[in-house]
């Protein structure tokens, strides 16, 4: 099978790290999604991830009485190199090269985002985990990678989520939520879907970069989703009917 986007970024949540644990990092979690991944490097892909850092700190959970935005949002960047070392090390067991890069300094664990560098390690089929978020506070994961995108000219965003595409409403609490298929930018910011904040929608949309949601936890899902097929919802500024 050939695959229809050659060079993508992966976006991982935190949680795809924490398996059933409710917190942290799982070692099943970590083998499977390097499974996954791998399968797809074989296929001669460029592959870029972008990490969140949830399942260790979630900055929309803290006490503000304690913790104030800014420091939080450092916390949580710090969280996404916990876990951009941990799929490294992973994904280079299983016999993959790969390189971390931080947005901000960080020279005794990882390499600095430095882009051109970055794109060079895509053309060497490296795969190269991005970590530190965007380095700004108030700056989501979902924008880093939809920055990292536009950056190093991939052709697609894959937005790794628990369900199977944006649907009409939580499929787990209403059984007759619909599945969209496609949607453009717009429809996703007048409906205000929360798959991607906005100035990550935005970016894309700029820059035409097609994001595709799926279900990162179905085997064999990521290979299927690179190649078109699987159940995903498409994000592009085509009309095509859903």
């Amino acid at each position: 099978m050939k695959p229809i986007y050659k060079r993508f970024i992966l976006k991982l949540s935190g949680e795809a790290l924490q398996g059933q644990n409710g917190f942290g990092v799982n070692s099943e979690a970590l083998i499977s999604i390097s499974r996954e991944i791998k399968e797809v490097q074989a296929m001669d892909c460029e592959i870029g991830i972008v990490l969140g850092g949830g399942n260790i700190y979630r900055g929309n959970s803290r006490d503000k009485n304690v913790i104030d935005r800014v420091n939080g949002d450092y916390m949580g960047m710090l969280a996404t190199v916990i876990n951009g070392l941990a799929l490294q090390n992973t994904l280079e067991k299983m016999g993959l090269e790969t390189r971390v890069q931080s947005a901000f300094d960080m020279k005794q664990f990882c390499e600095p985002y430095i882009r051109r560098r970055a794109i060079r390690h895509l053309e060497k089929k490296r795969v190269v985990i991005f970590v530190g978020g965007t380095g700004n506070p108030y700056f989501t994961t979902d924008t880093a990678a939809a920055l990292k995108a536009v950056e190093t000219g991939a052709e697609a965003v894959l937005k790794a989520t628990k369900v199977d595409g944006i649907y009409t409403a939580d499929p787990f609490l209403d059984p007759k939520a619909r599945r969209y298929s496609r949607l453009t930018y717009i429809e996703v910011l007048q409906k205000r879907l929360k798959i991607m904040d906005s100035a990550a929608i935005s970016l894309c949309m700029e820059n035409r970069i097609p994001v595709i949601v799926f279900n990162l936890f179905e085997k064999g899902n990521l290979q299927k989703v690179v190649v078109g097929k699987g159940r995903s919802t498409i994000l592009t500024d085509s009309e095509e009917k859903k």
